[in-house]
């Protein structure tokens, strides 16, 4: 089979894990194309911003569980072999509050929040908290082992593993989506096919104008207390777009206090008196983080915001041919772009070999 030439838009973790599974074909000659790379911090760049875990919410039998459920494998491999990676294990509790039932949060998590989720048997350790051990407020909770991934490590890894397997990164702003598959792009002269992992510009690129792509705002407090655990509960008293969660990044990376779920919000500056909510949930469902202190002994290194690219209808993981261009989509994957990130890759993959077979046949 003759070498193809293949250029990726979009360099977060749905760009970068693409690239990287591709790479592992020699006949692929690849490149990643993107507006922003692993070290920018820009509110269009969602990839950085996030927590990020293992925490499906994903609808039992659909896709989107298969995606999630493909990705735990490689995610275990990497922290149990690979501390480099900067992915670790991190014990998690799922906290269920009976009044939060009904609201966008509870609905929103409803898989996650279940006693019998698909995932119970793909993660280590599930298990049903018993009722001794429930904090106050709190009248049901799951426990489990997930992974907790420290972005600033995770995502330059995953481009050291594209570079070493020949991966050329570039920086580019395409206007359409066809504008990628130009001579000038690859150094081979040519493309044979072009990936689109571009996620909030998915609405606005040409070609692919994605109206049912809205970002949902994120916000976070990232501290130097340590929780010890990854916590998530099913709702606050603050507002149904208001959630509380607590991570502990691997390798000194902080531990992530949130949040929110804000859709069709663009705000990219924190907003003060939510952050001040933010911490007070945190330090009231985990006294530990303060040693039972209040806020003010929480050490704050940065306030964060982002976007996550949220799609009406889930994750865009289709070919198709535009103006004569084989493409393939993966984008859309809102707060779940890492917990399905090499199950999207995968089936991205997939299409790609499907289609540039197809064109060798041609």
């Amino acid at each position: 089979m003759s070498q193809k030439n293949i250029v990726v838009i979009g360099a977060g973790v749905a760009g970068l894990t693409t690239a990287f599974l591709l790479s592992k074909n020699r006949n692929y000659r690849i490149v990643v194309a993107a507006k922003h790379m692993p070290g920018d911090y820009d509110i269009e760049y969602a990839s950085p911003w996030a927590g990020a875990n293992y925490m499906p919410v994903s609808v039992r039998g659909t896709a989107a569980a298969e995606w999630d459920k493909n990705t735990w494998p490689p995610f275990e491999d990497l922290a149990r072999n690979h501390p480099e990676a900067g992915v670790h294990f991190q014990e998690c509790e799922i906290y269920q509050r009976a009044k939060d039932k009904g609201s966008a949060t509870a609905t929103w998590f409803s898989e996650l929040l279940s006693t019998e989720p698909w995932f119970k048997d793909v993660v280590p350790n599930f298990r049903i908290t018993s009722k001794n051990e429930l904090p106050p407020g709190i009248d049901s909770a799951t426990a489990f082992t997930s992974v907790c991934i420290n972005t600033a490590i995770y995502l330059p890894w995953l481009v050291s593993q594209c570079l070493a397997n020949g991966v050329i990164f570039k920086r580019a702003i395409f206007k359409h989506v066809t504008h990628a598959a130009a001579p000038s792009v690859h150094p081979a002269g040519s493309v044979d096919l072009v990936v689109n992992c571009t996620g909030l510009n998915a609405s606005k690129l040409g070609g692919v104008e994605d109206k049912t792509v809205v970002p949902a705002r994120g916000q976070i407090v990232v501290v130097r207390n340590d929780a010890g655990k990854m916590l998530d509960v099913s709702g606050t008293d603050d507002g149904e777009d208001e959630a509380c969660y607590i991570m502990t990044r691997a390798a000194g990376g902080g531990t992530i206090l949130g949040g929110c779920y804000q859709k069709g919000n663009w705000e990219s500056q924190f907003d003060p008196s939510l952050a001040m909510r933010i911490m007070k949930r945190a330090v009231e469902i985990h006294p530990g983080l303060t040693g039972g202190k209040g806020i003010e002994h929480l050490d704050i290194i940065r306030h964060g915001v982002g976007l996550r690219p949220v799609r009406e209808g889930g994750t865009r993981i289709e070919k198709e041919r535009i103006g004569g261009t084989w493409v393939v989509h993966n984008y859309g994957a809102g707060g779940a772009g890492y917990q399905s990130s090499y199950g999207c890759s995968q089936a991205a993959v997939k299409l790609v070999d499907e289609a540039l077979s197809a064109k060798a046949k041609l």
